[in-house]
């Protein structure tokens, strides 16, 4: 099936949710006033969209993303590329990391909170934490992964350690590495809401939670709507990057 047919194909499930979703609305096996229908949802949302105020926090959810999910990527690669190519670091780093990463990174809000506050400076640190070693672990076995026969060549061609890098073990591994980014998207993306929530006042996650807490049930779902719409164009988005990067990948 072509792309484009798949993906109008996969709209339709999306739309049977909702159907689904305002039948058992209106059959009446739900309360409507914590479970209200798509169609008393909409109007909530096009008030939000219309009169423009989902820009605001939208930028400031975007804003720390981008930051924490740049760092993230950046030193994820470097150290996933020094890990994979250096026996002696990855000795050393590795009990590190397989310390650090396991433990759920929402459970050290409240740790980086009492070290750096509510400020922009918390959400980035919690984000890039999310985000890094999806990274991280995808660019090293990326990197140990690559073909012996490449690097044996390379060797015997006389190329250096950099040259090596550059033009073997980095274009062999980028897919593993857009795989690790992508998991990375989307877990920086909760992440960024989840400390909204907690520990902010501003956001589309904070907006969320002063909604729930106010009562505010039809607009609070427009939010999450809005939120679903950005998953799904920054997931979009990164296709398109990936098809760019690596276009021999499978489809």
């Amino acid at each position: 099936m072509p792309e484009l047919g798949r993906k109008r194909f996969g709209l339709l499930s999306i739309l049977g949710v909702l159907l689904l979703w305002e039948l058992i609305c209106r059959a009446g096996l739900v309360n409507l006033s914590l479970l209200p229908p798509p169609s008393q949802i909409a109007p909530a949302l096009w008030k939000i969209l219309a009169s423009g105020s989902f820009l605001v926090p939208l930028g400031q959810t975007l804003g720390m993303l981008l930051i924490g999910y740049t760092i993230a990527c950046v030193a994820g690669v470097a150290l996933g590329l020094l890990m994979g190519c250096s026996d002696y670091l990855y000795g050393l780093l590795e009990p590190l990391v397989e310390v650090i990463r396991p433990i759920p990174k929402p459970a050290l809000i409240p740790a980086m909170v009492v070290f750096l506050g509510i400020g922009a400076g918390m959400k980035i640190t919690m984000v890039a934490l999310a985000a890094l070693f999806p990274v991280l672990i995808n660019t090293l076995q990326g990197v140990r992964g690559v073909d012996p026969v490449l690097l044996a060549t390379a060797r015997t061609l006389g190329c250096s350690r950099l040259e090596t890098i550059r033009k073997i073990i980095l274009p062999a591994s980028l897919p593993m590495v857009l795989i690790g980014m992508r998991v990375s998207l989307s877990m920086g993306l909760v992440l960024v809401i989840l400390a909204e929530m907690l520990a902010a006042e501003s956001g589309i996650g904070f907006l969320i939670l002063d909604l729930q807490r106010s009562f505010q049930v039809r607009p609070m779902y427009a939010w999450i709507a809005i939120l679903a719409a950005v998953g799904l164009g920054l997931n979009v988005l990164f296709e398109m990057v990936e098809d760019r990067a690596v276009p021999w990948r499978a489809k």
